[in-house]
């Protein structure tokens, strides 16, 4: 069973896919995030999005988060650094009220000035928290300096400087800016008949005026090289904190697939991941270890990170190094090829059977791919990915001149 793709008058995108489970999905995908943002404006996109929960033109914050809950529904958000999703989850039987609230909170939210004051205290709260979380912290600093004096560098939650500031008609300037309708993707992933759906979508989204402009996505600048750094920050923590890491490619570029399966090998979440074998399993060396990708739309990064007692951190950069240059050299057997792809299948296969993973999997291929991948076709690309190749991106992701290092101690 495939996916429906069409595009409606004022350029909303829609994707829809029937399912057999008595769970709906649905909701918007927005290219929009942190990365559009204006220098004085650092945490708008992600205040704007918490925002859309805090009143709209004919309801107040209570009604708009009881619409979904008093029926058992979910309501849900998040901001990147390129994208926003504003999304529920609900009964069969309550599509329409799902789609109907989520229309009115993208397209006709107030940001009311007295919500505003409450909820900035909300999302300062929240950076105190991560400044309170040492290993999720040190991914931020990573990145400031990893792009510096560019718009991924910044954390998507602001700082308490620009917060501070904001107003109601910021957040209604934003949400004319970039939530215009060119850029939104509306998905569909549920057990009602195509054709209901289809009239739900014309009542609620077909009247909604044109307000495209391309032109603002085209202002995105890319990111400038970056020098390797090493860097030490000292923050008293008992553990010493460690991201290792560099630039990848894009989302567009074909090694994405080799990368992705060399970074599942490295430090995915299996236990048998090689890392996690070596620093952990055999040496006893840390708690946590665990490799990541970040893939944008004109760059990527690529981290490992570890948290361990300072007197063996220097030992596990030391097995890190000799493990990257392992990958860097040695080709893998064919047998170890094809036991790395044969996991890399099954977790793929497991979380493609969560319904809510697999919405918003769809609302991102479309969002920036314009089309919907099937898992088979990912998996017939990673399938084709030889050992050669895995050699090739390690030298190039884990070039030794090029891995950049932030310790916090």
């Amino acid at each position: 069973m495939n996916e429906d793709i069409y595009t409606l008058p004022n350029q909303i995108r829609v994707i829809r896919r029937h399912c057999d489970a008595g769970v709906s999905c649905c909701g918007f995908a927005i290219a929009a995030g942190s990365r559009d943002e204006e220098e004085k404006e650092q945490g708008l996109a992600h205040f704007t999005e918490h925002l859309l929960f805090k009143g709209t033109q004919k309801r107040k914050a209570f009604h708009v988060l009881n619409r979904l809950n008093a029926v058992g529904g979910e309501l849900n958000a998040s901001t990147g650094k390129e994208d926003t999703f504003v999304y529920g989850l609900f009964l069969k039987n309550d599509y329409e009220r799902a789609l109907e609230l989520l229309t009115d909170m993208l397209f006709h939210s107030t940001f009311p000035q007295k919500e505003v004051e409450k909820e900035r205290d909300v999302v300062l709260d929240e950076i105190n928290s991560y400044e309170d979380s040492p290993s999720e912290l040190i991914f931020d600093d990573f990145e400031r300096s990893m792009f510096e004096d560019h718009p991924f560098g910044r954390n998507i939650l602001g700082v308490p400087e620009s917060l501070q500031t904001f107003k109601s008609q910021d957040f209604r300037a934003f949400a004319r800016r970039c939530y215009t309708t060119d850029r939104l993707v509306f998905f569909s992933l549920s057990p009602l008949e195509d054709k209901k759906i289809d009239a739900l979508i014309q009542k609620y989204l077909g009247q909604i005026p044109d307000s495209s402009a391309a032109s603002v996505l085209k202002q995105r600048s890319s990111p400038l090289p970056v020098r390797a750094f090493k860097k030490q920050i000292t923050r008293n923590t008992h553990q010493t904190h460690v991201l290792y890491g560099n630039r990848a490619c894009s989302m567009y570029d074909e090694k994405r697939y080799a990368l992705f399966l060399l970074n599942n090998l490295l430090g995915g979440p299996g236990m048998n991941s090689r890392l996690n074998s070596l620093l952990r399993e055999h040496a006893g060396l840390v708690y946590t270890v665990e490799s990541g990708l970040s893939f944008y739309t004109d760059t990527g990064l690529c981290s490992i990170y570890f948290g361990s007692d300072p007197k063996n951190t220097d030992r596990c950069l030391s097995l890190i190094d000799k493990e990257l240059k392992r990958l860097r050299e040695q080709p893998l057997s064919s047998a170890k090829l094809h036991f790395a792809k044969k996991q890399l299948f099954g977790q793929l296969s497991i979380a493609y059977e969560n319904k809510e993973s697999r919405a918003l999997n769809m609302g991102k291929n479309l969002l920036y791919y314009n089309k919907c991948e099937p898992l088979s076709d990912f998996l017939t690309k990673i399938e084709a990915v030889d050992a050669m190749q895995l050699c090739e991106v390690a030298s190039e992701v884990f070039n030794p001149s090029e891995l950049s290092l932030l310790v916090y101690s």
